[in-house]
């Protein structure tokens, strides 16, 4: 008994960790976004596609060539989490058009709340209380980070919430169904990402520097982001996924700090000290028993 909770609790941590080096992987999107005075779209469009490039040539590196094989046979789960990833990539980057990065930021923290139902409903996986306070206390503090009261776009937040559903499905995807061939399922939704990007964007009106700076954002964000939260996502219930991924809020007001030298908003610090304290009490708590994996 003592030998099996000491498994659970390692592989509990292991998941934590995964997601939340992908959460510090995709909060980098804001600082390259900072360094490139391009629109959204054409940003997707190079973002997706050097993000398939990077997974192609790990896959190559890494002689994962059963990864392919496995796309004949990975079923309808698996093109689900295809199509449903490329489709929440493409619905943040259009949201950003028609409604404040406020606005995007306070509906993508719903994700856990989402991720807690769908969970529910179709795994009947019921989530743990501090996960639950956790995900509130969160909410709560990226509205504060971001701000309330402000201007948004109805279309632009249909859009958000569109992109905080994909990523709950993903999550419960990706538990549920583990034989999902991770890089190249990750390799194909990062491909029809930037494709779907293509007719909205001026793809060739891109300088060589901004091209350099575009292949180290899509590796990042994908190449090592995506990957990263599907291994973690199949260790930890799925409200713990999301609820540790939306540590990407506060962090990607931290780097543009660190790298611009451009002082946080007091509300921009404590929410996100709201939202690290709600991370970090949920793992006090989930540390201190056996947490299913």
């Amino acid at each position: 008994m003592a030998g099996e909770s000491k498994t659970i609790r390692s592989t509990h941590r292991r998941g934590f960790w995964l997601v939340t080096a992908s959460a510090v992987a995709w909060s980098a999107g804001g600082l390259f976004s900072r360094l490139l005075p391009l629109d959204n779209w054409t940003m997707g469009v190079w973002r997706g596609l050097f993000g398939a490039l990077g997974l192609a040539i790990l896959l190559w590196i890494l002689r994962q060539n059963d990864d392919w094989r496995a796309l004949r046979f990975m079923g309808w789960a698996g093109w689900l989490y295809v199509l449903q990833s490329a489709l929440g990539m493409t619905c943040y980057l259009a949201a950003l058009t028609h409604t404040t990065v406020a606005s995007v930021a306070i509906i993508y923290a719903t994700t856990p709340l989402l991720a807690a139902a769908l969970s529910w409903f179709f795994l009947r996986e019921k989530p743990a209380t501090s996960a639950v306070s956790g995900t509130v206390v969160a909410l709560v503090g990226v509205a504060i980070m971001m701000g309330l009261g402000r201007e948004t776009g109805l279309l632009g937040d249909l859009l958000a919430f569109g992109m905080a559903l994909s990523m709950a499905v993903a999550t419960v995807v990706a538990r549920h169904f583990p034989k999902i061939p991770i890089l190249s399922t990750a390799c194909l939704s990062s491909l029809l990402s930037g494709l779907w990007c293509w007719p909205f964007g001026t793809p060739f009106a891109v300088t060589g520097h901004e091209l350099a700076i575009l292949a180290l954002f899509g590796c990042v964000n994908f190449a090592i982001g995506l990957p990263l939260f599907t291994m973690g996502a199949r260790l930890l219930p799925a409200i713990e996924t999301a609820l540790i991924g939306s540590l990407d809020a506060p962090l990607a007001p931290l780097w543009v700090w660190l790298a611009f030298q451009e002082t946080p908003s007091g509300s921009t610090l404590l929410g996100g000290a709201i939202v690290f304290t709600a991370v970090g009490m949920h793992l006090l708590a989930a540390s201190r028993q056996a947490v299913p994996a």
